[in-house]
């Protein structure tokens, strides 16, 4: 059986919606420009042998509708290359590459392009389901007041057990509000952890880590960016606690311990070990195995809890085989939460920073993650990564990944 290898990745930077760098990019052509720019780094692989371009999208509507990956596809050049867009909200595409692994494992294909977009700030600009662009079911601590979060900290009771339906699309901060009851983790343990994000980013950036993964990205008036929008220098746990919470009155959620909202696109090149051994293509990295499981939805911060020891298991690895974790940091609560759960060092873990400080662009977030994760791998010369993130609608998704080159 063929193994999946990557052997090429990019990412642009991100921006912040409605606000930053990239406001004005749409999802298409921001996802074409980390296409281009990822097979530009496979210049031995001929964009006519590739078998299909798989796009993650969080919120596949207005701009980012239809079918945006076969859009993409024509945008890059290749009319012959066909296309697919994928929903699993913030893991879309991290099921990208699940679904380029699968397709080459079953001897389906020898070359795929597994890509993530997401342009929060065009949510506006046709956005189906909510023309003010406003998007409650994945809001941010950013993005919702105050006035509308509305209710205490009742404790949170698993409605599986009560008889009640459960609330599938419930605001994900209230999911993190639910979290932290459940864990008992207070607010300066959050602040703590979001202050550590902040830090690390900002150190990479000075030490040219982020430099290393970022792909410019040139705007529809010739600017061209290079850096992400968020890190904030100068972040103390004083300023961090000062800020209100904002899901609940009496919550511990707030702005400062919860990602922003993004804009952003990355994209991988996966193909089979056979075919880039006849390229003479050195693969970054052999995908080991994936997971994906569920939990309820009121809680689904703890997704990765589930998801990394089942991918650890299909893998025939144990946690103590992983030199770094890589979990989304949609809020501080769920990604230390998910670490604490399991026994994960907080000196394996998110080593660079994450989402808190980066950004949490729903579509692209997969791909990125990889992109920092096989980076980070090379930088501190480590060979096993896994990769995880809470999934919007209870779940949970996991990748390990064997550092290669």
């Amino acid at each position: 059986m063929p193994e999946a290898v990557i052997v090429a990745t990019a990412r642009s930077p991100i921006g912040r919606a409605g606000k930053g760098v990239l406001k004005d990019a749409r999802p298409d052509e921001l996802a074409q420009q980390m296409v281009s720019a990822a097979l530009a780094k496979v210049p031995a692989l001929d964009p006519r042998e590739i078998d299909d371009l798989i796009l993650g999208v969080g919120q596949p509507a207005g701009e980012a509708g239809n079918n945006l990956g076969r859009a993409v596809a024509v945008l890059s050049g290749v009319d012959h290359l066909p296309g697919v867009t994928v929903n699993r909200y913030c893991s879309s595409s991290l099921q990208t590459t699940r679904m380029a692994m699968h397709a080459i494992r079953a001897g389906e294909g020898h070359a795929f392009i597994s890509a993530g977009v997401e342009t929060v700030s065009r949510y506006g600009h046709g956005f189906a389901d909510n023309p003010e662009g406003q998007n409650l079911a994945f809001a941010d601590a950013q993005a919702v007041t105050e006035e509308r979060a509305g209710g205490g900290a009742e404790p949170w009771v698993d409605p599986r057990t009560t008889g009640a339906l459960p609330d599938l699309y419930i605001a994900m901060g209230q999911t993190a509000e639910n979290v932290a009851q459940v864990l008992g983790m207070s607010r300066a343990e959050q602040d703590e952890f979001a202050v550590r994000s902040q830090h690390l980013a900002c150190e990479r950036i000075d030490d040219g880590f982020w430099a290393r993964e970022i792909s410019p990205v040139t705007l529809p008036d010739g600017t061209v960016v290079t850096a992400d929008d968020g890190p904030r220098r100068g972040t103390t746990i004083e300023a961090v606690g000062d800020l209100k919470p904002v899901f609940r009155p009496d919550g511990t959620v707030t702005a400062g311990n919860a990602c922003p909202l993004n804009d952003g696109a990355a994209a991988l090149v996966v193909m089979s070990d056979v075919r880039a051994r006849e390229l003479g293509v050195m693969p970054l990295a052999r995908i080991v195995s994936t997971a994906v499981t569920g939990l309820s939805p009121e809680i689904m911060g703890l997704g990765p809890v589930e998801a990394i020891p089942a991918a650890l298991k299909s893998a025939g690895m144990s946690l103590t085989d992983v030199d770094q974790f890589e979990i989304n940091e949609a809020f501080a609560v769920q990604s230390l939460g998910s670490a604490q759960q399991l026994g994960i060092p907080l000196e394996k873990l998110n080593v660079n920073g994450g989402a808190i400080a980066v950004g949490h662009p729903f579509g692209m977030t997969g791909a990125r993650i990889t992109s920092t994760l096989l980076n980070s791998l090379q930088w501190h010369d480590q060979q096993i990564g896994v990769e995880s993130m809470c999934v919007g609608g209870g779940m949970g998704m996991a990748m390990v990944v064997e550092r290669l080159s």
